[in-house]
């Protein structure tokens, strides 16, 4: 491949006169952000146990009172991206979220799309557009872009959440913000559709909701009992996955990132293909050995790594007596929306 230009190559007289001008010449750079082949990427595999953040969450607790924080999270920051920029992947945030009994996390709604996986703990709850959604753990909640969403918690024991979000990209964008509201009205339902497991929709006189998000929580014990079921339809089914969708239409829970659930049997080990979106993993149940690139991460529950994009992905299941199940969240629908998403295999 033919060496272009370097900066240091031209005369300081004629750089001091574009940087004057905002003016920057390209060719210095154009291997950097027109690699060859393959993306640079600055996420790193990087593995959070959560034996060793539970304690620091616990202890943020005792030093900040919900008052002080309004949300009570630990960021899970990849090192690739600078701690401080506080991402996982490039569109990707999470958060470690602690609500201890008698807690209220404040009425707001903002731009970024967010879910939330439960961790552990009972009593707590999110409600998002005036629906109330209990909250155990393995369930899946959303917060969808522009809804009105606050956390209660009317148990005994602290309660902890994985949070996802699309707030850097949103931050990118410079599209980032959020709006504090009042204690929101409780409505009937608890976030999920019991219609959805008759294949059927709500319908009113024949017209159905406009409703973007009919479906807002997602419990672990459906999810766990469709991927038990797909399992034993077919002893021979190598891949046992499920993808977390919008019920009424199809597509993606959400816009941006993309939610799925997987079952990994007996001692089973499953290569994920390389694909163009960087993904994250999080085990709700079991034991787990990820491979990505030259690292190795034993995984147990609770704990969340990440992976960069373009990189295939082995996950083992480390117990031989009975399955494990593991979250995924990735950047898929928003690389299929710019015509970028591949899978390489």
């Amino acid at each position: 491949m033919q060496e272009l230009g370097k900066l240091e190559d031209l005369p300081q007289s004629y750089r001091d006169d574009l940087k004057n001008l905002n003016l920057v010449p390209l060719w210095p750079s154009l291997r950097a952000v027109l690699p060859p082949k393959v993306p640079t990427r600055q996420t790193l595999p990087t593995h959070w146990a959560y034996s060793t953040l539970k304690p620091l969450l616990l202890q943020a607790g005792e030093l900040t009172p919900i008052e002080k924080a309004e949300r009570r999270v630990l960021v899970l920051a990849n090192p690739g991206h600078g701690l401080e920029n506080m991402k996982a992947s490039p569109a990707m945030y999470l958060g470690m979220q602690l609500l201890l009994p008698g807690e209220w996390a404040p009425s707001h709604r903002h731009t970024p799309n967010a879910v939330r996986m439960i961790v552990e703990g009972e009593g707590a709850y999110t409600t998002v557009d005036g629906e109330k959604c209990p909250m155990s753990r393995g369930d899946l909640i959303l917060t969808p872009t522009g809804l009105w969403h606050e956390h209660g918690h009317d148990g005994t024991d602290p309660v902890v959440w994985l949070d996802v979000l699309d707030l850097p990209l949103v931050y990118y964008m410079e599209a980032s913000y959020h709006i504090n509201g009042d204690r929101q009205t409780i409505n009937t339902g608890n976030g999920d559709k019991q219609n959805t497991r008759s294949g059927v929709a709500p319908t009113r006189m024949f017209d159905r909701s406009s409703r973007a998000y009919p479906m807002l929580r997602y419990p672990w014990a459906d999810t766990k009992a469709a991927l038990q079921a797909l399992a034993a339809d077919d002893a021979a089914q190598e891949c046992v996955q499920v993808t977390y969708i919008n019920p009424e239409t199809g597509g993606d829970a959400e816009n941006i990132l993309g939610f799925y659930a997987l079952m990994l049997r007996p001692g089973q080990s499953l290569r994920l293909p390389a694909r163009s979106p960087a993904q994250v993993f999080h085990v709700i149940e079991g034991q787990v050995e990820a491979r990505i690139e030259d690292k190795t991460f034993n995984m147990v529950e609770a704990d969340t790594c990440c992976a960069p994009g373009y990189e295939a992905v082995t996950l083992k299941n480390l117990r031989t007596d009975q399955s494990s199940f593991v979250f995924i969240a990735d950047e898929s629908p928003l690389h299929r929306k710019l015509g970028v998403y591949e899978n390489r295999g």
